[in-house]
């Protein structure tokens, strides 16, 4: 009898666990547009004119910015756990969503709310931001190229601390407008009117998207080791230099839109390691269409929960993603332990 191929197994896996994802995020994006401060029926939807209005302009374009940060994150935190080989690592834990929103918040400080080379200047300044952080933090948990898990986590703490410090003092200094459009960054929100701002996002994205799909076989490998890796061809500094670029410019992007949402990138590629297994081919898209569910979800409970009031969804995540965090860490310490 044939054995398969590690090749035939990976594609059966995909063609198995691909749609059910792709599934989920359709009724994830299905409830998410019906729940809100005013429930959406398809009879409303037909019969008013101010619920399509609400529908077109509020309740679609937010659930799509939902989707889209949430699958960001989940992606990124997908890619930098293999690339540090760090079940901990992630944006918010290793800085770089820290990073992205005190780039955000000097662009808000001094009125750049403009483009610059077409390009939106809080966009260009999250982006430096989460580069700057995560330059910082591979170099702090880095001696001789290998880096030293441990002193990776430390590092992105302290960093995220000390760019908590810095958005803070920016809107200590900040007149009461500046300083609520800060307070965004802290605690993160989907508030969006229009697909103006989806539609400039996915412009940056996607390629941000493409490099990390492109290299989830090599991601794969690398979750064994860089020697092992750099024998069986992979050229391990470039793809570091790209997975570094390409986050960086979705944790960038992602922050510039919806703000400081922490946790995603940590809980959901658990998820879809804990569902699906180890192989980084498979875990990178199950990781994108998990997380762009969960964060639809995830805001859609933070809209109902105290209706008529909102719960901004980055706080919601915080309260899930803080004690997995410490979940996480016994359990990989009962794991180093044996």
């Amino acid at each position: 009898m044939t054995v398969p191929s590690g090749k035939v197994l990976l594609k059966r896996r995909l063609v198995r666990t691909l749609p059910l994802l792709f599934l989920l995020a359709l009724v994830a994006t299905f409830i998410s547009l019906e729940l809100g401060y005013r429930v959406i029926s398809p009879r409303d939807f037909w019969l008013d004119p101010d619920a399509r209005a609400v529908f077109w302009q509020l309740r679609l374009p937010r659930v799509l910015l939902g989707g889209i940060v949430g699958a960001s994150l989940s992606v990124v935190g997908a890619a930098l756990q293999a690339l540090f080989r760090n079940p901990l690592a992630e944006p918010f834990t290793l800085g770089v969503s820290g990073g992205a929103s005190l780039g955000a918040s000097v662009a808000i400080t001094i009125g750049l709310g403009a483009s610059v080379a077409g390009l939106p200047a809080v966009f260009l300044f999250a982006f430096a931001g989460a580069g700057l952080s995560m330059a910082a933090v591979y170099y702090l948990a880095s001696a001789r190229g290998i880096v030293i898990p441990g002193a990776l986590l430390l590092s992105g703490v302290v960093l995220n601390l000390c760019a908590t410090a810095g958005v803070l003092l920016l809107q200590f200094l900040s007149d009461y407008s500046r300083a609520m459009q800060i307070l965004r960054w802290m605690i993160g929100s989907l508030d969006v009117i229009g697909f103006g701002l989806v539609w400039r996002m996915l412009a940056f994205l996607l390629p941000g998207w493409l490099i990390l799909f492109s290299h989830a076989r090599d991601l794969n490998l690398l979750a064994v080791g860089d020697e092992s890796a750099a024998v069986l061809g992979v050229d391990v500094r470039k793809v570091e230099k790209h997975i570094y670029i390409a986050s960086s410019l979705i944790v960038g992007v992602s922050a510039a839109a919806g703000g400081s949402i922490g946790f995603v990138g940590l809980i959901v590629p658990h998820t879809a390691r804990l569902l699906f297994g180890q192989d980084i081919r498979l875990l990178v898209p199950a990781s994108f269409l998990l997380g762009a569910a969960f964060l639809m979800i995830a805001d859609a409970l933070a809209r109902t929960l105290f209706s008529p009031s909102e719960l901004p969804v980055g706080i919601l995540t915080a309260l899930m993603g803080g004690p997995f965090f410490l979940w996480l860490m016994h359990r990989e310490r009962r794991i180093a332990a044996f």
